[in-house]
C-alpha cells in the first residue's frame, strides 16, 4: 500500500515511518509537514491512505481532512498523540470522511513491533476496504419476528463521515422522541466514550454507550461502545460477541441489524449512513425483508458514498434520502 504521512512532529514522523516498515508490502511515498502542503502532494500523487495529524501550522487535519476528501479523496487514518484533548477534532474529521484514529506508536521503549501493531492493524483493514475484499455474502438467518408489541426502535448504522451526519440526524429529533435508537459506528473503543458524550451534547439527546444485558430503551440512544459486536438477543436484551471473528470492522452493523431482523418484537426502522465499504448492506435487506422500513443515505449527503451505495445496489432500502430529511421521515413514522 502507498502511504502518506502528514505530521509536523519529526520525531512522530520517525515514529510511523518505522512503523510502516514493519510490513514490507507497504511504502511511504512522501511526507507532508502541514494540510496546506498535503492538499497539494495528494493531488501530485495520490497515496492509497494518509496518516494525518490534527494539530499542525498553515492548516491542520481536520481541515485537510475536509479539501483532500472534497478534491482528491482517498483513505485518511487520524494519527494523535492526546485523544482526550483532541477528541471533538477526531470525530469533526471523521465527519469529513476520514475512516479512523489511532494512537501515534511509542517506538522509543519496549517492544517496537507490539506497539506498531495497532496501527498496522488499522491499515489492514484499510487495504480489505479499498481492495474490496470485504464484497462477500453473508448467510442470512432463518426466520424472524413475531408482531403484536408496540415497542418502537431505530437502528443506525454509520462509519466514514458518520459522527457528523449523526449530529445532523440527532439533533433532528427533539429532546422527548420516544423511540428507542441503536447506533453502530466504526469507531476504536478507547473513543467511543467520548464520541457519546459529544453527540449527547451537540443534539441535546439521552445518549450513553450502551451496556451488557439492557435492552434499547425509550428516549435513549445508545452507542456500541466496545470493539466487539453488538447484537440483540432473544430475550430483547443487547450482548456484545467476538463471533463473527472474520468481520473486518468491529462493531459490525450487519450483525446488529441481522440481530434486529430475527429478534425486535415491535415496530422498527433499519438506517445506514455514510461509510466505506459494505457494512450494514446486507442486514438491511434482511430488515426489509422482513417488513421493516429501511432507510439509506442519498449520494449528494454522504461524505463516502459506499455502504448506502451496496444497500441501493442490491434493493435494501425502502427509501434513500438526503441526511437532512431522515430525521423528519422518522418523525412521521413516529409520532408522539
Amino acid at each position: 500500500m502507498k502511504i502518506a504521512i502528514v505530521n509536523d512532529m519529526p520525531m512522530a514522523v520517525e515514529a510511523l515511518r518505522r512503523a510502516v516498515a514493519f510490513d514490507p508490502a507497504h511504502q511511504v511515498i512522501w511526507v507532508a509537514s502541514n494540510g496546506a502542503e498535503a492538499v497539494q502532494r495528494c493531488a501530485e500523487q495520490t497515496p492509497d491512505l494518509i496518516l494525518m495529524d490534527l494539530i499542525m501550522p498553515v492548516m491542520d487535519g481536520v481541515e485537510a481532512t475536509r479539501r483532500i476528501m472534497a478534491e482528491t479523496p482517498c483513505a485518511i487514518v487520524i494519527v494523535t498523540v492526546d485523544r482526550q484533548q483532541n477528541v471533538h477534532r477526531v470525530f469533526e474529521a471523521m465527519g469529513h470522511g476520514a475512516l479512523d484514529v489511532v494512537d501515534t506508536p511509542a517506538l522509543g521503549a519496549g517492544n517496537a513491533h507490539e506497539a506498531a501493531a495497532p496501527l498496522l492493524r488499522k491499515i489492514m483493514n484499510i487495504g480489505w476496504l479499498i481492495g474490496d475484499k470485504g464484497n462477500r455474502e453473508r448467510p442470512v438467518p432463518g426466520p424472524l419476528r413475531s408482531s403484536g408489541s408496540r415497542q418502537q426502535l431505530i437502528a443506525i448504522g454509520s462509519s466514514a463521515g458518520g459522527p457528523a451526519a449523526l449530529e445532523v440526524l440527532l439533533k433532528g429529533l427533539p429532546r422527548n422522541f420516544s423511540a428507542a435508537i441503536v447506533l453502530v459506528q466504526h469507531v476504536d473503543q478507547v473513543f467511543a466514550a467520548g464520541m457519546a458524550e459529544w453527540l449527547g451534547s451537540a443534539s441535546g439527546l439521552n445518549v450513553r454507550l450502551a451496556q451488557e444485558g439492557e435492552p434499547p430503551q425509550s428516549g435513549t440512544v445508545l452507542l456500541a461502545g466496545t470493539n466487539h459486536h453488538i447484537r440483540l438477543l432473544k430475550n430483547g436484551t443487547l450482548a456484545y460477541t467476538a463471533e463473527p471473528v472474520n468481520e473486518i470492522y468491529r462493531p459490525s452493523i450487519d450483525v446488529f441489524f441481522e440481530s434486529v431482523a430475527n429478534y425486535w418484537n415491535g415496530d422498527a426502522v433499519g438506517v445506514l449512513l455514510t461509510g466505506m465499504g459494505r457494512d450494514g448492506a446486507q442486514g438491511l435487506k434482511l430488515m426489509r425483508q422482513q417488513g421493516y422500513l429501511t432507510i439509506a443515505q442519498d449520494q449528494q449527503s454522504s461524505a463516502v458514498y459506499g455502504m448506502p451505495k451496496a444497500a441501493a445496489a442490491i434493493d435494501a432500502a425502502v427509501e434513500i434520502r438526503s441526511l437532512e430529511k431522515i430525521a423528519p421521515r422518522l418523525l412521521e413514522i413516529f409520532a408522539q
